[in-house]
């Protein structure tokens, strides 16, 4: 990894690596400024960070290892940009069944599938956290679990009409019209959303950032 220069931290904002509206809700609920630092996603492009599952990997290992592969494009990123550098955070959420991965779904057929498969059934939301710096790059994880009650087909199909399940891992949002379907959670609710706070603002602190 890249040796920074100038590793003061400005103006007590970090950078995020992600473009996911619900983590900026999330920082500016706890009150941390930042500004996005976008990866490269686009097909014509490339992507910074693979995220398709290793065969056999683990859940958890999953999400740890995507999250501080953000964070190292981010780090790489900043390296090649001239002024202050300041703490990069990125996240990765992975719901799991199992040993089974549901990331977003791929169409329509495929969040229906994933649906069917959760409903009825108790699963696991895995966020996990990372902040860098310079070389240091910090991690937490959060597990959550989730209890969805079971639904008709038809009930799963009006749910993704409405559009909301088709960037979300596990093909729901816990914020939206899907919390009809969950009947208990167990552990961090803005952890499902994709950002656990508790762990986040632990993280933020040992990079002397105050929230």
């Amino acid at each position: 990894m890249p040796v920074f220069k100038d590793m003061s931290i400005s103006e007590q904002k970090i950078y995020l690596a992600s473009r996911s509206p619900r983590r900026r809700e999330l920082l500016h609920q706890i009150g941390v400024g930042h500004e996005l630092l976008l990866l490269r996603e686009s097909a014509s492009r490339g992507a910074d960070v693979d995220e398709t599952p290793y065969d056999y990997e683990a859940p958890r290992d999953y999400a740890l290892r995507v999250a501080i592969d953000k964070v190292r494009a981010g780090l790489f990123a900043m390296s090649r940009r001239a002024g202050a550098h300041k703490p990069i955070l990125a996240a990765d959420t992975t719901v799991a069944l199992g040993s089974r991965i549901y990331g977003k779904p791929r169409n329509v057929a495929n969040a229906e599938e994933i649906l069917l498969e959760l409903c009825g059934r108790k699963h696991t939301v895995i966020t996990a956290v990372a902040v860098g710096l310079a070389e240091r790059i910090e991690t937490r994880i959060s597990l959550s679990s989730v209890h969805m009650m079971k639904q008709t087909p038809e009930a799963i199909r009006r749910y993704i009409q409405t559009g909301e399940p088709m960037d979300k891992a596990g093909a729901y949002a816990v914020q939206g019209r899907a919390a009809a379907f969950i009947s208990r959670i167990d552990g961090s609710y803005s952890g499902i959303m994709g950002l656990p706070l508790a762990e986040t603002a632990e993280l933020l602190g040992l990079f002397g950032i105050e929230t």
